[in-house]
């Protein structure tokens, strides 16, 4: 209640203020264009010029804004990097430039910028503009302090407490018990997993490194993250120690592969230590048959992980959370990221564990300058030790902000909105002529994957020379998208597939109109290749 208070406090002193700079700005005549950055706060008398200053740039970001939902308005005014580089001063000088200078600095930085806010920008997994999230995003950067102690960040330490614990409830953790951080994305909660699940089998590892365990072996998907494979470069396990497992048509892991590959492992003298599943695979969207592979685990003693990041916030939908049946099986932990289905403001990616102090044992270093053991509040508020990172960003307060305003509810509706867009698209095009679907069946989530055929290729015969001209399909028309501007859309080989489009939908702002004009869009460009 005092938080929400104090925001409104904060709100409408500086509503009040912008207000009066409206009204009496002509008559002020500050000129922005002699002044500079030393003229502004906490110089003194520096408050009307700051707040001046600070007027220009909201208004420049109101405009953006308002642009960004215009569907009359470029996605993208796109020109090559040496155009570009050619178009601007950005080279750093010696000598300071007035606010004038750095208002047009802002100008143009958004002028060039990808309106990933569009309602007809579909091309990565995180997309759309929240009003709220942008609002909290203001308020943790002029906060301005670090997640590392209670101490420096009271309110914010106890919104990720009451958040992860929400998040874990919802997962079916008993009570919501169990531990978690926020991470700079959903590569680095994967790597926490590994690191955590490395940990627990071979404590001694944290003193005494790779040298004091045996030769270990990580197990995914073939169609999973690479961060799987990064994240074991990175721990020092090695990227031939991640053994891929086979997926089926649609992108699935086949447990009976997993199994296989476990004993496999075993015979060779690996260890297995940990299997990711994944909740949501990045280019089919696929979910993984989290029981069967959670009762493997169990069989012979894995850590199992689940990289919900992409998938993960379907376990909002009544409608959809069975996709991810078995999550709440996961013996140690949950990559989610609120930051792609939710459209939280970047970035903002939890890793919720399982087990209560397995974080601060693995990572705790226990640096006397920072979390001292005699303060006189509860130590346990102090989440800076159980991170990798010593500085850590206020992520937590978009999604609470966002989740105070919408409820749950709010949410689950814009989730299943996304998902009733994708099973539109793809009754659209499954039978239109030109269209041919990667693999059979509805889209498990809201990616979307299909080749287009231009009319001069729909009826060739010679399939080799077809699957070759239909490779290059799909970039020509993205590179023409990009220089119209008027939408963007993703594309990729998969396999022995030749590049296909991989729509994904996660912008609240689309419509079914939105997906209407993307169809013809394609074929307005493909036409004559």
């Amino acid at each position: 209640m005092a938080l929400c208070i104090w925001c409104k406090c904060v709100a409408y002193y500086f509503l009040i203020s912008l207000q009066f700079i409206r009204i009496f700005s002509p008559y002020l005549n500050l000129g922005l264009s002699v002044l500079h950055f030393q003229d502004l706060l906490p110089a003194l008398d520096g408050d009307l010029k700051t707040m001046t200053f600070l007027q220009e740039v909201v208004d420049i970001l109101l405009a953006y804004i308002t642009e960004s939902f215009d569907r009359e308005t470029k996605v993208i005014d796109f020109h090559y990097p040496n155009e570009l580089l050619q178009r601007n001063n950005w080279e750093l000088q010696d000598e300071p430039e007035t606010l004038d200078d750095i208002l047009i600095s802002c100008r143009a930085t958004l002028k060039y910028a990808i309106k990933t806010a569009h309602p007809r920008y579909f091309n990565q997994l995180s997309t759309g503009l929240d009003m709220v999230g942008l609002a909290a995003d203001w308020l943790t950067s002029t906060a301005n302090t670090n997640m590392f102690t209670y101490e420096v960040a009271p309110v914010f330490v106890l919104l990720e407490y009451v958040t992860l614990k929400k998040m874990r409830e919802i997962i079916g953790w008993e009570d919501g018990r169990g531990d978690g951080i926020f991470s700079p994305g959903g590569a680095i909660s994967n790597m926490y997993a590994m690191l955590l699940a490395r940990f627990k089998m071979f404590p001694e590892v944290k003193e005494k490194g790779m040298s004091s365990v045996p030769r270990l072996a990580a197990f995914t998907s073939e169609h999973s993250h690479f961060s799987i494979k990064k994240g074991a470069a990175a721990l020092g396990i090695g990227t031939e120690s991640v053994i891929c497992i086979k997926a089926d048509e649609s992108g699935k892991m086949i447990p009976a592969d997993l199994e296989r590959k476990i004993l496999e492992a075993k015979q060779k003298g690996f260890v297995p230590f940990f299997v990711s599943a994944t909740a949501g695979t990045t280019v089919y969207g696929a979910f993984d048959p989290l029981i069967a592979i959670s009762d493997i685990c169990k069989k012979y003693q894995v850590w199992f992980h689940v990289d919900g990041a992409w998938g993960g916030s379907l376990i909002m939908s009544r409608m959809h959370k069975w996709k991810l049946d078995g999550v709440e099986r996961s013996v140690l932990k949950l990559t989610w990221n609120p930051h792609k289905m939710m459209a939280v403001p970047l970035q903002c990616s939890a890793l919720l564990v399982r087990e209560e102090g397995l974080m601060q044992n693995c990572n705790q270093m226990h640096a006397c300058y920072l979390f001292q053991q005699d303060k006189h509040y509860d130590l346990s508020y102090d989440t800076g030790d159980k991170a990798l990172q010593c500085g850590r960003h206020v992520d937590i307060f978009k999604l609470w902000l966002m989740w105070r305003a919408k409820g749950t509810i709010g949410f689950e509706a814009q989730i299943d909105k996304c998902l009733e867009l994708s099973e539109y698209l793809y009754n659209k095009i499954k039978d239109r002529e030109g269209y041919e679907m990667v693999f059979n069946g509805k889209p498990q989530h809201t990616n979307v994957c299909f080749w287009y055929l231009p009319p001069g290729m729909r009826y060739m015969e010679d399939k080799e020379e077809k699957k070759k001209r239909l490779h290059k399909v799909a970039p020509v028309i993205k590179a023409r998208m990009m220089e119209y501007g008027t939408t963007m859309v993703s594309y990729q080989p998969q396999g022995d597939k030749v590049n296909f489009f991989r729509m994904v939908i996660s912008n609240p702002a689309a419509t079914f109109e939105d997906i209407d004009f993307l169809i013809e869009e394609i074929e307005r460009l493909g036409q004559d290749l």
